[in-house]
């Protein structure tokens, strides 16, 4: 015979302040632990929008980035014959590509952050069709002329419309801002590739990347049994979405683990207030506890039911810490890209799988705050309650 919830309703109203007291921990362990997640998956949605099912990236082998990697010319000019490259009226649709790091003052402290300044081909607009320009105009080929991501514009003092800027050894004129769909593009300042080049006395003919728009998703395999077919190249293709997924790893994992070191510790420190409230709960109902067992509850029964109502306090717990970190979600903050070594900005990312988490978390932190507590009920002398009323 199971006791009615309806008497634990009644117990959790009647010790409101020490269960108040352990909702407001069980949430709070709760709120932090969404947070951090979402901060990770935010950073991790970022750099993986970035890439396309479509797209494959080409790099020189064994190079672990963009940043340490090198493409000739001769090499990007056999690429773009391959099959399974996709081509438009101006010609195969390959933008080659070179990346630089550049530091522009941030808006908000005026310190100096990392940018990534990337050397792009006039096609790559078509190669990478997410991005469109929703101010000014694209860059002229052979001149110092920039386009920016839509956060670069909002985050860094000088790099809006119309401004001049000095960096590299040139002075470069902002023409347009692009809009990348929330992608780790949306952070970069783009230029012209041979330009880049020449400004920062590199050798003209030299990338460091071959982004190829592919006929299809499908078409991959075939573009990578040609390259690997032929003796005269030496370079790795991945799939442009593969590349950027693992280029977030090593910010997320950081994240996740801190994250769940905090929330751990957070959460030590709530289920010992869960525990001192149902413990308090126990000694303060001794009696009601005896007349239960007497009127024919079984310690089962007394064992459920003490754990109802701490089950009743995780869930209280977890709904108030996930209803107040909601407000971050899309909230944009930035941090460093540990591979590129360049800031990006991204935004928490909270879904109903994070939500459904935490809740999840604080039930299990009810079910380990109150299973002691339980037990002690159930364990309680039934004569010596009964013979003190």
């Amino acid at each position: 015979m199971a006791i009615p919830v309806v008497y634990n309703l009644r117990s959790v109203k009647e010790r409101w302040t020490s269960s108040v007291v352990a909702v407001l921990g069980i949430a709070g362990t709760v709120g932090v632990f969404i947070a951090m997640l979402s901060l990770a998956n935010g950073f991790k949605a970022t750099l993986v929008s970035s890439g396309s099912n479509d797209n494959a990236m080409v790099r020189r082998a064994g190079s672990t980035s963009e940043m340490d990697s090198s493409i000739a010319l001769d090499q990007v000019k056999i690429l773009e014959e391959f099959p399974g490259v996709a081509h438009s009226s101006s010609g195969p649709l390959v933008t080659p590509e070179v990346v630089v790091i550049a530091p522009f003052p941030l808006r908000s402290t005026g310190t100096d952050a990392n940018v990534q300044v990337r050397g792009v081909s006039p096609r790559v607009l078509d190669v990478r069709s997410k991005v469109k320009m929703v101010e000014g105009r694209f860059f002229q080929s052979g001149l110092n002329e920039l386009i920016v991501g839509r956060n670069v514009d909002k985050t860094y003092a000088g790099l809006s419309l119309g401004d001049s800027v000095r960096f590299g050894g040139g002075t470069w004129n902002v023409v347009g801002v692009f809009d990348a769909g929330g992608s780790a593009f949306d952070s970069e300042v783009w230029c012209d590739a041979r330009v880049l080049n020449q400004v920062y006395h590199r050798p003209e003919s030299v990338f460091q990347s071959l982004t190829v728009h592919l006929n299809s998703a499908g078409s991959l395999q075939q573009f990578k049994d040609a390259v690997t077919a032929d003796p005269r190249l030496t370079v790795d293709v991945s799939p442009e979405i593969e590349y950027y997924a693992k280029q977030s790893r090593t910010l997320t994992t950081l994240i996740v683990v801190l994250g769940g070191l905090v929330a751990g510790i957070m959460g030590i420190g709530a289920i010992f207030g869960a525990l001192n409230t149902m413990y308090s709960a126990v000694a303060e109902r001794s009696r009601e506890i005896a007349t239960l067992r007497a009127l024919g509850f079984g310690s089962g029964s007394v064992v459920f039911s003490f754990m109802i109502e701490a089950l009743l306090i995780s869930l209280a717990g977890g709904l108030l810490g996930a209803v107040a970190v909601l407000p971050l979600n899309g909230l944009t903050t930035g941090a460093m890209n540990w591979q590129t070594f360049s800031h990006l900005a991204f935004a928490f990312r909270i879904t109903p799988v994070l939500i459904a988490m935490g809740i999840v978390f604080a039930l299990f932190m009810g079910v380990l705050g109150g299973i002691f507590p339980a037990l002690r009920a159930a364990r309680r002398p039934v004569a010596p309650a009964l013979r003190g009323m």
